[in-house]
C-alpha cells in the first residue's frame, strides 16, 4: 500500500479532521468514482450518540451532493492496530450505489486489508428488496 494508491491520501487526510471526543476512533473515508474522483468524509460523534455520522456515510453525502454516484472503491483510514471494515449500517448505504465496491482498510501503521462490499454484505436489502408482488 502506497499513499498513491488512490483515496488512501484523502482518507488519510479527511480522518485528521474526525471529530471523536467520545471514542477516540478517528476515522477518514474516500470514495473513489468510476472517472477518477475522490470524496471524503470523517466521522462526527454526538454528546446525543445517534446523531453522529460514519466516515464512509460522510463520504458518501458529500459525493452525491457532487452529483456522483458511480464509485469503484472506499478507503477506510484508521489508527487501529488491525485494518477495520465498514459498520454494517455503512455497509448497508454504500451497497445502494455499488454493490461490488472495492473496500481498502488502512492504518496508520500500514496495515491493509481488502475486501469487496458483497463478501462483507452477503444479503443486502436492496432497491429490488422493495418491489411489490
Amino acid at each position: 500500500m502506497t499513499a498513491a494508491e488512490p483515496g488512501v491520501e484523502a482518507a488519510f487526510g479527511a480522518m485528521q479532521h474526525a471529530y471523536a471526543p467520545y471514542s477516540n476512533f478517528r476515522v477518514g473515508a474516500a470514495l473513489v468514482t468510476r472517472d477518477g474522483r475522490t470524496f471524503s468524509g470523517c466521522n462526527v460523534e454526538n454528546s446525543s450518540y445517534p446523531a453522529g455520522i460514519c466516515a464512509e456515510r460522510s463520504a458518501l453525502s458529500a459525493a452525491v451532493v457532487a452529483g456522483s454516484r458511480d464509485f469503484v472503491r472506499v478507503v477506510v483510514a484508521t489508527e487501529a492496530t488491525e485494518p477495520t471494515p465498514p459498520c454494517g449500517l455503512c455497509r448497508q448505504a454504500l451497497v445502494e450505489f455499488a454493490p461490488d465496491l472495492e473496500v481498502i482498510s488502512v492504518t496508520v501503521d500500514g496495515k491493509r486489508a481488502a475486501w469487496r462490499l458483497g463478501n462483507l454484505l452477503p444479503a443486502p436489502f436492496t432497491p429490488e428488496s422493495l418491489a411489490h408482488r
